[in-house]
């Protein structure tokens, strides 16, 4: 007796209530294809994914709060992506992101049919969309990043860059100092440097990354060794190549 397809759970993401109606009313001719969750922004989406671990996200890019690459940015588990936008800009960036497929609305059922056999066939085969985390903070349009996001547990904190002090290399992690408290983020501080406003941001030391609006002053320490003294009296050591970036950026 032939088995019956093993249930692939679906979650969708998308503010718009009848953007949801319509992947559900497509998803409803696949019995295989079990709805688990819907929701309606991205902090919710971040929380239900990590809960769940659902196969496949549905997932809207331009949404408030979080948009849909700061989502993927936030979660450990890493399902199949099919991502659902009416922004064609972003069809490049998606597929970066390793998202399986990308539904323009209004799309199709058979534009609908294909992305979903696309994804099936993914998971058939065991194939991971994403080998390691994504970075959000590659823009879609390559204009400096304008926040950082950490999670920590359930909560998301969402960090504008002019709140940053400074970022510090730790391991494979970068320590991100703000109002007085420090915050790791899963994240390489080169991969960070490129995404931050260099008009802004100055790779001081291969340990640090300053925000120059917080700098003070630069006092020589030793002979060809300077630190940067910051307005809240922090001190962070400066390479020469990173003081010979300050001066050119002062």
């Amino acid at each position: 007796m032939k088995s019956s397809p093993r249930t692939i759970t679906a979650i969708l993401v998308d503010d718009e209530t009848l953007a949801r109606e319509v992947l559900r009313e497509h998803i409803a001719s696949h019995p295989e294809l079990s709805i688990v969750a819907e929701c309606s922004n991205g902090f919710d989406a971040v929380k239900t994914i990590t809960e769940l671990k659902p196969d496949i996200v549905f997932l809207d890019i331009q949404m408030p709060k979080l948009n849909g690459f700061e989502v993927l940015e936030l979660i450990d588990h890493h399902p199949t992506v099919i991502f659902v936008t009416a922004y064609d800009q972003y069809a490049l960036k998606a597929f970066e992101v390793h998202a399986v497929d990308y539904l323009l609305k209004p799309f199709s059922r058979e534009r609908f049919e294909e992305a979903v056999a696309h994804a099936k066939k993914n998971l058939e085969r065991g194939v991971s969309p994403a080998a390691e985390k994504v970075i959000s903070s590659v823009q879609v349009n390559d204009q400096p990043m304008e926040r950082i996001l950490i999670r920590e547990g359930s909560k998301v904190h969402v960090i504008p860059v002019e709140k940053i002090d400074y970022v510090e290399a730790q391991d494979d992690y970068v320590s991100v100092r703000t109002d007085g408290k420090s915050l790791l983020k899963q994240h390489r501080l080169t991969d960070l440097e490129k995404s931050l406003d260099p008009a802004r941001f100055v790779r001081i030391h291969r340990k640090y990354i300053l925000n120059v609006d917080r700098l003070a002053r630069i006092e020589l320490y030793a002979k060809d060794s300077r630190v940067a003294i910051l307005k809240d009296g922090t001190k962070l050591q400066v390479s020469r190549a990173g003081y010979e970036k300050l001066k050119r950026l002062l």
